[in-house]
């Protein structure tokens, strides 16, 4: 329903002529009018917070509402009308109230001091004309002011023996009518709107008091019968008004609740957005439950209304100054990540899968320090950062696919070149033998890698069958040390680990030239020692002997140094 519609709905019960007959369709019209006052007012902060979210300038509320201004003035001019006529009401049914209390005094005087019929009967009537004539009375008041009448005249005309100048016949027509006025009343639990029932009952009461006396006999059965069905439906009534306000109160009572917990919602310290999402989520489904409440008593139903309303504003306002403070912030980490974007975009078409692994790994951790740039940079950032990191890790995945195939097939052929190793016949001449070791060397360093999981297996099985024959051969002194060299370099070269153990057997030589130079050293301060002597020389001999060992151990050392291949 939009605006237009509650004012032309409380423009056409306004007009209407009764005031108060409407009162309860205008109350409600006004409550679902807040009600749809607080959904726009909602629905303009989640616009105005995803406005903000994304960027844009929000909408801002409007400084002037003229519809919503038209109808609170229409509803006030009905306020103000409808107090005067409770006031009037109220003052007239006030002095109602006297009036009747004079008649009930009147009429008990006549009851009690009269005793010519025929002015008793003339008091009577002039007392009856009179109460007639009086109109409403307060409703708290009316079944004793009502009861008291009545016994009042049951009392006259009993004891003014009134029924003997009555007619038998109008005796019974009164007794018709007396119940049927009783199934009348019993008829009025059928009707729900308890306003229909009380209206009824009203109007019922005053045709019974128009209606004259009953035989003496039936009086007893048809006044308690009266009675009885008048009571019950007064307690209906009763019972009605007691428990809407007690249902009223319940509302108000839960309204009250929701307040509390709106308060505690805005009392929250919101650090980030992940907070003030939570507690947004939670603040509507509070005006979400708000709305399923129904009306309490109307003067603190608008107050505890008010409270709550200023609580969602004080929050939203506290939101969105906090999402304007953390802009700037997004900005920052935005740009700290676009920077990020850039370095990936660097090295997604590297071939250096290992170096550039660990650096896109360390961005990526980066990334995740960084921190959120909010809705309006992030998902796009994110996006452009991981389309990047894909490009990387799908082109080295394919790397490696193609890889293990390649490995997979290498493995094969040197299981095969293995194979013929173990099965190859060494040539009785000797030269020719080593020439076709090598020969095998050259062939298992040439295949290429084999998968991980197989390479100890598939080395030590070579080198197995190249020393096997490299035994077979003989070899002595430094043609030994050189070709054994020789085939110890040929078969690491055929490992998947060539690089790693080169470095240890150039470092392993290294260390010994460099211990064999300690011992020179050693022998050179020891030759000072030495004096000119037989057994001197002897002894002076021996260690430049070991000296000169020593030169050409390092030597044939460096000359294994040369042999083995530089990285």
């Amino acid at each position: 329903m939009e605006k237009q519609a509650f004012i032309d709905q409380l423009k056409a019960l306004t007009t209407q002529e009764n005031v108060l007959a409407v009162s309860r369709d205008v109350n409600e019209l006004q409550s679902k009018f807040e009600d749809f006052l607080l959904e726009e007012g909602r629905l303009r902060q989640v616009a105005q917070l995803e406005a903000q979210e994304r960027g844009e300038t929000p909408e801002e509320e409007p400084a002037v509402d003229p519809l919503k201004d038209e109808f609170y003035a229409l509803y006030s001019d009905y306020k103000e009308r409808k107090k005067a006529i409770i006031d009037e009401k109220n003052a007239t049914q006030s002095e109602n109230l006297k009036k009747k209390r004079a008649l009930i005094a009147k009429l008990r005087a006549v009851v009690e001091e009269e005793e010519n019929i025929g002015q008793a009967f003339g008091a009577y009537k002039e007392i009856q004309e009179a109460w007639k004539q009086v109109g409403e009375i307060p409703r708290d008041k009316r079944p004793d002011i009502q009861g008291e009448y009545s016994r009042l005249l049951e009392e006259f005309f009993y004891n003014m023996k009134i029924y003997r100048e009555i007619k038998e016949y109008d005796f019974k027509k009164n007794l018709e009518a007396k119940e049927a006025i009783i199934e009348r009343i019993k008829e009025l639990t059928n009707i729900e709107s308890i306003k229909e029932v009380e209206t009824s009952l009203k109007a019922l009461q005053n045709e019974w008091e128009d209606v004259g006396p009953a035989p003496q006999e039936e009086w007893d059965r048809v006044k308690e019968a009266y009675w009885s069905n008048v009571k019950a439906t007064w307690d209906r009534i009763q019972a009605f008004y007691d428990e809407r306000k007690l249902k009223m109160q319940e509302n108000l009572d839960q309204k009250k609740a929701l307040l509390e917990e709106a308060r505690a919602l805005v009392a929250q310290k919101n650090e980030s957005v992940k907070d003030w999402d939570v507690n947004t989520k939670a603040l509507l489904a509070l005006q979400e439950k708000w709305k399923t409440v129904g009306f309490g008593p109307k003067k603190e139903n608008e107050e505890v209304w008010k409270l709550f309303r200023t609580e969602c504003d004080t929050f939203f306002e506290a939101k969105s100054n906090f999402f304007e403070g953390i802009r700037e912030v997004y900005d920052k980490i935005a740009e700290r990540k676009k920077g990020l974007i850039a370095k990936v975009e660097a090295l997604k078409d590297s071939t250096d899968w290992k170096e550039t692994t660990q650096q896109i790994i360390n961005i990526q951790k980066e990334w995740k320090k960084a921190g959120n740039a909010g809705q309006r940079n992030e998902q796009g950032l994110w996006k452009a950062f991981r389309a990047a990191c894909d490009h990387f890790f799908d082109a080295k995945q394919k790397h490696f696919d193609d890889l293990d195939q390649l490995n997979a097939t290498n493995l094969s052929a040197k299981e095969a070149l293995i194979k013929e190793i173990e099965d190859f016949t060494l040539p009785g001449d000797k030269k020719e033998a080593i020439d076709a070791l090598k020969t095998f060397s050259q062939k298992f360093a040439e295949i290429g890698k084999v998968p991980f999981k197989d390479k100890d297996r598939v080395y030590k099985a070579y080198k197995a069958a190249l020393d096997g024959h490299y035994t077979q051969l003989k070899l002595e002194g430094q043609e030994r040390d050189k070709v054994m060299f020789e085939a110890k370099i040929d078969t690491i070269a055929g490992s998947a680990d060539a690089k790693k153990m080169f470095g240890k057997e150039r470092q392993d030589i290294r260390n010994q030239i460099n211990e064999i130079k300690q011992e020179i050293i050693q022998y050179e301060n020891n030759l000072g020692f030495f004096a000119n002597s037989k057994g001197a020389n002897a002894l002076k001999q021996e260690v430049e002997r070991k000296i000169e060992d020593s030169n050409q151990k390092i030597a044939a050392l460096k000359q294994r140094l040369k042999m083995i291949p530089q990285d």
